[in-house]
Order: C-alpha cells, then sequence, then structure tokens
C-alpha cells in the first residue's frame, strides 16, 4: 500500500512537474503571442499600405488556433491533475484508518498476551506450592513407611523371641 502511495506521489510530482512545464510554454506562447500580436497589428498596417492583408493574417489565425487548443489541453490536465490528487488523499486517508485499526488490534493482542502472562504465572505458582505439599505428604508418607517397616520388624523380631516361649509354655 505504501509502494502503491509513493508510487503515485511520485507520478503525481512527475505531472506536477509536466503542468509546471506547460504552463511555463503556456506563459511564453502567451508572451510569444502578444508579440505574434504586436507584430500582427504592425503587419496589419503594413498590409493595409500595401493591400496584401490576407496572407499575413492566415498565419496568425493558425498561431491564435494553436493556442487555444494548447489551453484547453492545458484544462484537461488541470482536471487530471485534480483527480490524481483526490484518489492520493483518499489512499493516504485509507492507508491512515488502515494503521489506526492495526494499532487498535496489536495493543487488544498486547493486553491479552499481558493476562495470559499473568495466568500462567499464576498457575506456575500454584504448580510450585503443589509440588511443595507433594513433597512433603511424600516425606511424611517415607516417614511413616520406615516406621511401619521397623515396627514390622520388631514385631517379627519380637513374634520370633514369642515362638520359643510359647514352645515353653
Amino acid at each position: 500500500m505504501e509502494a502503491d502511495f509513493s508510487e503515485m506521489r511520485y507520478e503525481l510530482q512527475a505531472r506536477d512537474s509536466l503542468w509546471r512545464r506547460m504552463q511555463l510554454e503556456c506563459q511564453q506562447l502567451h508572451t510569444e503571442l502578444l508579440k505574434i500580436k504586436e507584430y500582427k497589428d504592425m503587419e496589419e498596417i503594413q498590409i493595409k499600405r500595401q493591400s496584401s492583408r490576407v496572407q499575413l493574417t492566415e498565419p496568425l489565425e493558425n498561431k491564435n488556433t494553436e493556442l487555444l487548443l494548447f489551453s484547453e489541453s492545458q484544462g484537461h490536465q488541470q482536471e487530471e491533475l485534480n483527480k490524481i490528487r483526490n484518489h492520493i488523499y483518499r489512499e493516504e486517508q485509507s492507508h491512515c484508518s488502515e494503521q489506526e485499526r492495526m494499532k487498535t488490534e496489536i495493543s487488544d493482542l498486547t493486553e491479552e498476551l499481558h493476562q495470559k502472562e499473568i495466568t500462567i504465572a499464576t498457575i506456575m505458582k500454584k504448580a510450585t506450592l503443589l509440588e511443595r505439599q507433594l513433597k512433603m505428604e511424600l516425606e511424611t508418607k517415607d516417614k511413616l513407611l520406615a516406621k511401619q517397616q521397623l515396627l514390622e520388624f520388631q514385631y517379627q523380631v519380637i513374634k520370633s523371641e514369642n515362638t520359643p516361649l510359647k514352645e515353653m509354655v
């Protein structure tokens, strides 16, 4: 989108440059037209004196026609330039709104990520606590198992001692 925007801006600048050259040429032609008109006026005076007016006015008429055509062409180019400017303006507005939408979306995603990180941290704390509790319970059960084994061993010892006593009794 930015490449299109840059390309359109470049094209607008190129057309603007062309437009300025055309205006300069138009001014030069206008100056030339004024000179031609002065020349024409002088020629007309001479033509009146020489009575060959028809031969000199025809080229001047052609120049006037050319200038009118050029002026019309300049108007069309100005319209096209305005259309391009409007199009670029709309593209810029579209680009800006798209950027704002993306910023909002990134902000929302960042907030969601932050919430998930908080949740993960909470779960990790709970898991650590549960792990400690489990270790403590395992240690307690290991101690109880060791006591039970000791008691069973003592029971077996007493039982083995009692067996000869039972036989004696």
